[in-house]
């Protein structure tokens, strides 16, 4: 009998998980007012539980991380020629639903023949490619934001709302994301919003605000920029909370004026530098920079909640680092206690990077001093000596020209001082690394839907677009607008004279004239990186498009939207 009561009860939970929980494939989703995207760049599998036994460790009373109760697969992510790809081609495949080339933001790839993972169509090589933000904001008029770490041209909040197959090319990619006019941009990079886009912005009702949380905190317009430092923020670990804001403040802040918005809003928010400490293999920096991003998920998910009507998606890009828990420096490690595993690395108060910042602002006879306050451990002869002849210690006692990469640890710690202290305190630990890239293995998901629609089991970076996009009531909308906003000047204008004016200065770029012909009064002249083009010979009448302007040097080819033809007739 007690055996049938606990078969009863379990078909009973079987029956009420099924109806309030759902694998769904796109065509099922219900479509919701908004959608979170929540993206840990470079978050491999092992620095989440890194980051959970972290916390646990320092805090007894938390043993779960606020995205564990939502997670529900796995997602294969790679660029269209390699299961490896760096941010710009695998988030562009989460906004655009097509996988692209290493470097590329949101754009069509180059078609690598044989090496393709899925066959691509060599006649659309760098064609724009319509991105979820950019639709949600055409087709149903939400509101759409970005929030960061890194700076805002950077590979990740560029896919959402710019294109480009180089993505170092800021000059293209930062007035695309201004004119592709964002309700609400918070992150890094203050040095790289022009004057000009400055103008822009301001002159479209926007609050600017770099370097200024306190003006951030109390603006209380819908439309705002805010940005900090020159280029990235800080790392969590040494940020200074009185200057920049925590990335959970910035998830807030985003979501309080994009929810204004009666039509639903677009966010994606990216903690950007979960990436960057895995590069620097900074065990202390991924930890905790990931730790951050999860009180932003944290933030998000309970607006969800609240809300009803709110899509929230989690997942990285890929995988960096080959980061573990265990290496063969110790031996027997699998039988390590919690604390032997974590307690060195929870003495640790800086990132590398902080580190080094502070032993280059203090004298060399504090070195120890400052060891053993922010790291919990004091260097031995050798390793004090290895420290002095690291490129870029301002204070060593050892001049430059005397320093010498042959010094006995060489072979173990980089002869940059960064290097240096993320190896010597990976060293402490029982962590190990396997690369300073990024890596293969599919990622994590997590995601909540009030409806219980959820995306279970191991998806595709494409297949997750595809739910993403059901989700916003955009199925196969992406396509048609990238048909319509996206088509070459070659095809647009054929029946027209045009003429590609070259760039009056060297870092300029060129203009398309388009004339009418007979009607000498009808001309277009059309910059790139804009969503701006000017009417007639003098144009003096400028027209607003929905879409930015894009140009690609490599085919000559301007891409524009195909209704351009109507101010010509």
């Amino acid at each position: 009998m007690k055996n049938m009561r606990k078969q009863i009860l379990f078909l009973f939970l079987l029956v009420v998980c099924a109806g309030t929980v759902r694998s769904m494939e796109p065509a099922q989703v219900k479509p919701v007012k908004n959608l979170i995207l929540m993206i840990p760049d470079g978050a491999s599998l092992a620095t989440v539980s890194a980051a959970r036994w972290y916390q646990w460790y320092l805090h007894p009373d938390k043993p779960k991380l606020a995205i564990d109760a939502y997670l529900c697969g796995t997602v294969l992510t790679h660029s269209s020629n390699a299961p490896i790809g760096d941010s710009a081609p695998t988030t562009s495949c989460y906004m655009t639903g097509y996988p692209s080339l290493a470097g590329y933001v949101s754009t069509y790839p180059v078609s690598r023949g044989k090496d393709d993972i899925y066959p691509m169509d060599p006649s659309k090589a760098y064609q724009p490619l319509t991105t979820l933000l950019e639709a949600a904001k055409v087709v149903h008029q939400k509101a759409t934001g970005l929030v960061f770490t890194c700076e805002f041209p950077h590979a990740t909040p560029a896919d959402c709302s710019s294109h480009s197959y180089n993505r170092g090319r800021y000059e293209w990619i930062a007035p695309q994301m201004v004119h592709n006019d964002l309700d609400v941009v918070i992150g890094g990079g203050a040095s790289l919003l022009s004057e000009v886009d400055e103008v822009y912005l301001k002159a479209n009702g926007y609050g600017i605000y770099k370097n200024d949380i306190e003006g951030m905190r109390s603006y209380t317009g819908d439309k705002m920029w805010a940005l900090y430092n020159d280029r990235d923020m800080t790392y969590d670990l040494d940020r200074d909370a009185s200057k920049e804001p925590s990335l959970e403040e910035m998830t807030r802040k985003a979501i309080e004026k994009l929810s204004r918005n009666e039509n639903g809003f677009f966010l994606m928010v990216e903690g950007s530098k979960v990436d960057w400490a895995a590069h620097a293999n900074d065990p202390a920096a991924m930890i905790t920079d990931f730790l951050a991003f999860d009180r932003a998920c944290g933030a998000a998910l309970e607006f969800a909640r609240q809300n009803g009507e709110t899509v929230v998606v989690i997942v990285p890009d890929h995988g960096n680092s080959g980061f573990s828990i265990g290496s063969n420096r110790c031996g027997g490690y699998g039988n390590l206690t919690k604390d032997d595993l974590f307690h060195s690395i929870a003495q640790v108060k800086l990132t590398a990077e902080g580190f080094a910042q502070k032993l280059n602002s203090e004298p060399a006879t504090n070195v120890q001093q400052l060891f053993s306050r922010y790291a919990g451990f004091e260097l031995t002869d050798e390793e004090l000596q290895t420290l002095y002849h690291c490129a870029g210690y301002k204070n060593s006692p050892v001049p430059e020209e005397q320093r010498s990469e042959k010094d006995a640890l060489a072979s173990l710690y980089s002869s940059s001082l960064n290097g240096f202290i993320a190896k010597l305190i990976t060293s402490k630990t029982c962590f190990g690394f396997t690369t300073g890239g990024h890596t293969g293995e599919e990622v994590f998901l997590a995601a909540w839907h009030p409806g219980g629609d959820l995306p279970l089991g191991m998806r595709t970076n494409v297949e997750l677009n595809h739910y993403m996009a059901a989700a916003m009531g955009l199925t196969g909308r992406l396509d048609e607008l990238t048909a319509a906003n996206f088509a070459p000047h070659t095809e647009v204008f054929r029946d027209y004279a045009y003429e590609i004016v070259p760039a009056a200065t060297e870092n300029g770029s060129p203009t398309l004239v388009v004339k009418h012909g007979k009607d000498k009064k009808k001309q277009l002249s059309i910059s790139p990186n804009t969503n701006i083009v000017k009417l007639g010979k003098k144009g003096n009448e400028e027209v607003k498009l929905s879409s930015v302007i894009i140009y690609v040097d490599v085919n000559s080819t301007f891409y524009v939207p195909r209704s351009l033809t109507g101010y010509l007739q």
